[in-house]
């Protein structure tokens, strides 16, 4: 690829822009009363992917690290439980039923409430209104 062109962009001001004159399609820089398109770096393209593989490396690492992180904790904590399961049988039988209880407690109260349609919610809502509108006289 040829190298690029390095073209200076010159300020309106020096040109002697008037008013009414049709602007270059260009970028137009408010700060420095420039027109044109500013010289841009040389890119090379080899040089971003190679800074990104590096990047991609160490999010690797980390993502490596935090996962032997998780396991080790887990293994932990299943040996902790294990170790309390051994030492007292019947209170660990006896919070696992009360954690059972009461998520079947949750889930009754869940399902036992009827759920209203929007006649039922429509029709509360024209007699509070009427309610209401008695209440005033």
């Amino acid at each position: 690829m040829p190298p690029r062109k390095r073209t200076d962009t010159a300020p309106l001001v020096a040109k002697g822009a008037k008013i009414g004159e049709p602007v270059p399609k260009a970028i137009v820089d408010t700060n420095t009363a420039a027109v044109g398109i500013p010289p841009q770096p040389d890119y090379d393209p080899r040089e971003e992917i190679g800074a990104l593989r590096k990047q991609m490396e160490a999010l690797r690492q980390q993502i490596s690290d935090a996962a032997q992180s998780v396991k080790g904790g887990a293994r932990q904590a299943a040996r902790q439980t294990e170790a309390t399961v051994k030492l007292y049988p019947v209170s660990s039988l006896l919070a696992a039923a009360a954690v059972a209880g009461a998520f079947a407690f949750a889930i009754a109260g869940l399902r036992s409430s009827t759920p209203r349609s929007r006649y039922d919610r429509a029709l509360d809502e024209v007699r509070d209104l009427y309610d209401r509108i008695r209440g005033r006289l």
